[in-house]
């Protein structure tokens, strides 16, 4: 009896050392990893926190006072790798360890912050905010409170953003832009996608829309900037395209519903076949995949992609605000993506910090399609269709189709390019002005023929001696102005015509002038500021 007692009492003892080593190697581990993680090496961190989760989960049936002391361990783990995935932009493992955590412990102070900064990331404002407010209720909270507060209260003002596209920069432009790029959310107005006439899939309006508009609101996923150095132009862009297609790549590897967005894109082959995504799955708060597993895209594919799909900033049919301007940039905006390319385009792109604003250059109908400039649009039609060969297509749109008709214009077209400057451009302008007159051109027409003309237009309007000359035989610059505008949508040396002839003569604060040269000035910038800074813009003095 005697021989057994002992053999329990040393069998305790082994198994009380077992445990005390078991604890020792266990806090060896938690101060490893916190170190690892506070010196940043997330990688680091996340193996180790990965041994303490599988130390945790292996251990049998452990009494009440270690497995609560256990779970506890446990939930620290899945909450700290959560912390250091996300650092790695690795959102979507990251919330899977959140929701461990969570599920050990529902109102822990920090799982909740980091699935909630998470959310934030993935611009799910709502999900989030809920789990700001479920941290701000913990007793922790009284101790980060500033922190919370701030998470809370940027989570309330990007839903309402998201919501209703009330955005303004007007404080950032009038300061000359200095200081923080104002912060954008996810918006997606009033715009669906749909089978295209152009070419695959395109973008179209629901509902009427005047000029200004804004349409949609998006962050890349991916942008690779540079100052572009002028003895090596080439080189540097082969940089920045290699940069950013690593980017790309990394960001779809670390979060599969990014992944899951990018392979809705059209890699330029069998665009008939393709599926129309649902616009919902666009919107801040979607489930991007729907919990359904995507392929990862494999690199020929994801080149093809972003081949296709990826934009420059700096474009014609775009604005640049801020320092960006100084560099050149390509990048990828998955729902601006989806607007195909037509020589009498209907919206522009104003670029802010990473984020797209994507608004109407000129009134839009419902049901149109949204079309932005790939190249210059203010240019004769063999020079466009030089342009869209380059990039790979032949344009078919309405201007296209008319002018490619309108034979008379192919004389003054071979006299401009063979004048080079020499040329009356005065006389250019009237007899296009004439036979637009003998051929019976009427509405847009007239607006397409004086925007393919329109290097001819601005050089008479411009010049004091040439509208001395033709000024009486030619039509306004207001009138021509209107009519490339509502052909083309509003364009930025469009309007400088505009604004130097107010200046010329002496309207610069007529009410009526006024209004005008604010719609003009939204179709390049959209509804984004307020008068004052748009004044600023377009330099009215």
């Amino acid at each position: 009896m005697r021989e057994i007692e002992a053999l329990q009492q040393q069998e305790e003892m082994e198994i009380e050392r077992e445990e005390e080593e078991e604890e020792e190697r266990m806090q060896n581990l938690r101060s490893k990893a916190t170190e690892l993680l506070l010196r940043e090496d997330y990688r680091g961190s996340i193996q180790l926190y990965t041994q303490i989760i599988s130390l945790c989960t292996s251990k049998k049936s452990p009494d009440a006072a270690h497995l609560s002391k256990l779970q506890k361990t446990l939930c620290l783990a899945f909450s700290n790798q959560a912390e250091a995935r996300s650092r790695l932009l690795e959102f979507s493992e990251a919330l899977r360890d959140c929701e461990e955590a969570l599920r050990i412990e529902k109102s822990h102070f920090k799982s909740l912050l980091c699935k909630g900064k998470i959310l934030l990331s993935l611009n799910r404002y709502s999900m989030a905010l809920d789990c700001f407010k479920a941290a701000n209720l913990d007793p922790q909270a009284n101790e980060n409170s500033d922190v919370v507060n701030g998470f809370l209260d940027k989570c309330k003002k990007l839903e309402f953003l998201s919501r209703t596209g009330a955005f303004d920069v007007t404080d950032w432009v009038l300061s000359g832009f200095r200081g923080k790029v104002p912060e954008f959310a996810e918006y997606v107005g009033a715009v669906e996608i749909r089978k295209s006439e152009i070419s695959g899939r395109g973008l179209f309006a629901t509902k009427n829309v005047e000029s200004g508009t804004l349409l949609l609101v998006t962050k890349a996923i991916a942008v690779d900037r540079a100052i572009m150095p002028q003895d090596s132009a080439e080189n540097a862009q082969l940089v920045i395209w290699k940069n950013f297609i690593d980017k790309v790549v990394e960001s779809a590897t670390k979060c599969s519903e990014i992944n899951s967005l990018i392979s809705k894109l059209s890699a330029g082959e069998d665009e008939e076949s393709l599926e129309v995504p649902e616009i919902g799955i666009f919107r801040a708060e979607a489930e991007m995949n729907g919990g359904v597993s995507v392929e990862k895209l494999d690199t020929g594919r994801m080149l093809s992609i972003l081949d296709v799909n990826s934009m420059l900033e700096d474009a014609i049919s775009a604005k640049v605000l801020g320092k960006n301007t100084d560099y050149h940039a390509v990048g990828l905006w998955i729902l601006a993506s989806f607007i195909n390319h037509s020589c009498d385009p209907n919206v522009r792109r104003l670029h802010v910090g990473d984020h797209v604003v994507v608004h109407a250059a000129r009134d839009v109908k419902a049901g149109e399609e949204l079309t932005l400039a790939y190249f210059d649009v203010l240019s004769p039609l063999n020079n466009r269709r030089e342009m869209a060969n380059n990039w790979g297509f032949l344009c078919r749109c309405k201007r296209c189709k008319f002018e490619d008709n309108v034979h008379e214009t192919r004389e003054i077209e071979i006299e401009i390019a063979l004048g080079k400057g020499l040329v009356d451009m005065g006389s250019v302008v009237y007899r296009l002005e004439e036979g637009m007159r003998r051929w019976m051109v009427r509405g847009r027409g007239k607006g397409y023929l004086r925007a393919s003309f329109w290097e001819a237009y601005s050089r008479v309007f411009g010049s004091e001696k040439l509208m001395r000359k033709w000024g009486r035989k030619i039509p306004a610059a207001e009138a021509v102005v209107d009519s490339v505008v509502d052909a083309v949508g509003s364009d930025e040396r469009v309007v400088r015509v505009f604004m130097e002839g107010l200046k010329r003569g002496g309207i610069n604060g007529g009410v009526v002038e006024m209004e005008k040269a604010m719609k003009l000035g939204r179709g390049i910038y959209g509804k984004v500021m307020k008068k004052q800074a748009m004044k600023r813009l377009l330099q009215f003095s």
